[in-house]
């Protein structure tokens, strides 16, 4: 068996759901991703890449490596073309310190990758509460938020119950001990009194900004009257 009967890339997904396949790169040897970016490049398609590390970003292929805009803070790739990132940025990304950017910014990079606009606010914990209610109008100011939390994952329950915008929290692995690396993030946004919160699984970012996209466009469809 070669390497190229290994994977069977998804290009239909986009007229099915809405949303292009993103290639998880943890698990994956450089081989096989280097097989995969060819498979793309033969139909002249752009892929999105998570979880791929410094070291096996630095094992791929050269020509690869050119094709690719790369952010180690985050993991991820872009592969390809790129997308203009237009519009007003509707989807605000609330980072409860500077332990949860790299979930943030896969986030964020995921919405740059469908050309979708964000605004991310960094280290608003309610450690320091001041610094969430200086920048409150501004949150307010985006109909959809992912809100980004370890530890004891207060942040989108305090930032439900101060905004009507939808709400996408994501529990991180931040955290000392009983933490447990998220459960207790996870548990507490599941248990979180603050209604109307969606969550998704732990380090999620790519998850929650996918959960944006198909809000986003459930919103575009209703504007439209298509139902």
């Amino acid at each position: 068996m070669s390497i190229a009967d290994e994977f069977v890339l998804d290009f239909a997904r986009p007229e099915r759901i809405g949303l292009e396949e993103a290639i998880y790169a943890a698990g994956k040897s450089a081989e096989q991703i280097d097989a995969i970016l060819d498979a793309a490049a033969a139909r002249d398609a752009s892929l999105l890449l998570t979880r791929l590390d410094p070291d096996k970003h630095a094992a791929l292929a050269a020509a690869h490596r050119a094709r690719i805009d790369y952010c180690a803070v985050s993991r991820t790739a872009m592969f390809g073309s790129r997308r203009t990132v237009a519009g007003p940025a509707r989807i605000g990304i609330v980072a409860a310190g500077t332990s949860d950017i790299p979930v943030a910014r896969e986030a964020e990079r995921t919405l740059a990758y469908q050309g979708v606009a964000s605004t991310l606010f960094a280290d608003v914990g309610v450690a320091g509460l001041w610094r969430l209610t200086r920048r409150l109008d501004e949150i307010r100011a985006h109909p959809i938020l992912i809100v980004a939390a370890g530890m004891d994952a207060a942040l989108p329950s305090v930032v439900g119950g101060l905004v009507s915008s939808a709400l996408i929290a994501v529990p991180t692995s931040v955290g000392y001990g009983v933490a447990e690396g998220g459960r207790t993030a996870l548990d507490a946004i599941l248990a979180s009194c603050a209604p109307g919160i969606t969550v998704v699984n732990i380090d999620n970012g790519y998850g929650a900004a996918c959960a944006a996209l198909r809000w986003l466009h459930a919103a575009r469809i209703l504007a439209a009257g298509e139902v």
